[in-house]
């Protein structure tokens, strides 16, 4: 079957009957109501959806047919005939994410059951024109979707991730690219033929931890991505947060200090100016041009570029000055910390992003900050932990907010 050109694919059709399209939005409903709900019984499904039984009954069996849900069989109960559990097939389709790095992206894809089939790294790209940025994107993606063999008919659609503002609701990115208003999303529907959402990085990191990072039950959380720049993704009663024009969590252009750094906003004394990894590889180099030992001493003395990455593998190794340089980012991180619990009371705050991979040598001066600057009875409730996805938290989060948006979750 070609799942992507059925249920879930268009819902406008100038050719179905009334009859038919009534049937076709009920079969959605269906398929809906066992994703949110998972498996369920005829009752079940008759009771959620307010259709009676004979209906359910008639189009689960054509969903049965049509390959997206199967029957598992009768299940135990307090008595009685027993009924039979449907569920949804998970590899009926399947919904793809794609995140745009620095000059690399990520692949991944997950099933209708939202399980990970694939996640692909490192995957070489360079932005170019814009007309070069698409051409270079979509080219990759179209390698990635062949190599996927028999299950590359069976994408429903894409999720794309990128830095900067996003206007998620039209697809359109701004400041990421050298146009102020690129309606991406269109264009790589236009170039693929698949349905295409575009979201922001760190709400889509946001949203794969808040629904698989294992923070099951909590309603309102903070998700810190600290890169070589910082974004905080805010769930709100469940749901993620975007602000009245969709660029909600602007977290690094606070501004924070009293200094006459020139943050890359173009205004002065940002938080990411102190205490984010752009800043840590100023510092860095500073702190080499002044004479500091690091074993990364011969890299910077070659005149090659230190980078953020190349710190945090240094830390990793036990460098003395790579340690010390991300203690002093992660106090004055926690101190920006501090402000957003105060605002926001969150049951739960999660650090991610690049820098998170150091661990304790970013957390144990966050938390420090978090005692010191936030108050006891706003913080005492609020759990701060580690991102449990890392460096797929991005790309997963594209694939499920495209498979939510699509099933009408979102």
């Amino acid at each position: 079957m070609t799942a992507n050109t059925s249920i879930l694919g268009s819902v406008s059709n100038e050719n179905m009957s009334v009859v038919a399209h009534k049937a076709f939005m009920l079969k959605r409903r269906i398929i809906l109501a066992l994703a949110t709900e998972g498996d369920c019984t005829i009752a079940d499904l008759s009771r959620i959806l307010s259709v009676s039984n004979p209906t359910i009954t008639k189009l689960v069996g054509e969903l049965i047919r049509e390959g997206y849900v199967r029957d598992l069989g009768k299940i135990e109960t307090g008595g009685g005939r027993r009924p039979c559990a449907f569920g949804l097939v998970s590899d009926s389709g399947y919904f793809l994410g794609v995140t745009i790095l620095d000059d690399t992206l990520c692949f991944g894809v997950i099933d209708l059951n939202k399980n990970t089939v694939t996640v692909q790294k490192d995957v070489p790209f360079a932005y170019g024109t814009n007309a070069q940025f698409v051409d270079n994107l979509v080219e990759r993606i179209g390698e990635f979707i062949a190599a996927l063999g028999g299950a590359r008919d069976k994408i429903l659609g894409m999720g794309i991730t990128v830095k900067g503002r996003v206007d998620a609701a039209s697809g359109v990115i701004y400041n990421t690219m050298n146009a102020d208003g690129f309606p991406l999303a269109r264009i790589v529907t236009e170039k693929t033929g698949l349905e295409t959402i575009v979201e922001n990085d760190t709400r889509a990191m946001t949203y794969a931890e808040y629904l698989s990072g294992g923070s099951g039950g909590v309603q309102n959380a903070l998700f810190i991505n600290v890169g070589r720049g910082i974004g905080v993704g805010i769930i709100v009663r469940g749901k993620l947060y975007y602000g009245k024009s969709g660029f909600s969590g602007e977290f690094g252009h606070i501004p924070f200090f009293d200094n006459e750094k020139i943050c890359q906003c173009g205004k002065k004394g940002c938080l990411e100016t102190e205490a984010s990894g752009m800043a840590l590889e100023t510092i860095f180099a500073e702190r080499m041009r002044e004479g500091a030992s690091s074993i990364l001493s011969d890299k910077f003395l070659r005149g090659e570029t230190v980078t953020m990455h190349d710190i945090i593998e240094a830390a990793k190794n036990d460098d003395v000055l790579s340690i010390d340089l991300i203690t002093g980012i992660g106090e004055k991180l926690g101190r920006g910390i501090s402000v957003l619990i105060n605002l926001f009371n969150p049951e739960l705050v999660v650090i991610g992003g690049p820098l998170s991979e150091v661990g304790d040598y970013l957390m144990l001066p966050i938390r420090t900050a978090l005692n010191k600057y936030s108050l006891r009875l706003v913080t005492r409730d609020t759990t701060l932990r580690l991102s449990s996805l890392g460096d797929t938290a991005g790309v997963l989060g594209a694939a499920l907010l495209t498979r939510n948006r699509m099933l009408g979750i979102l």
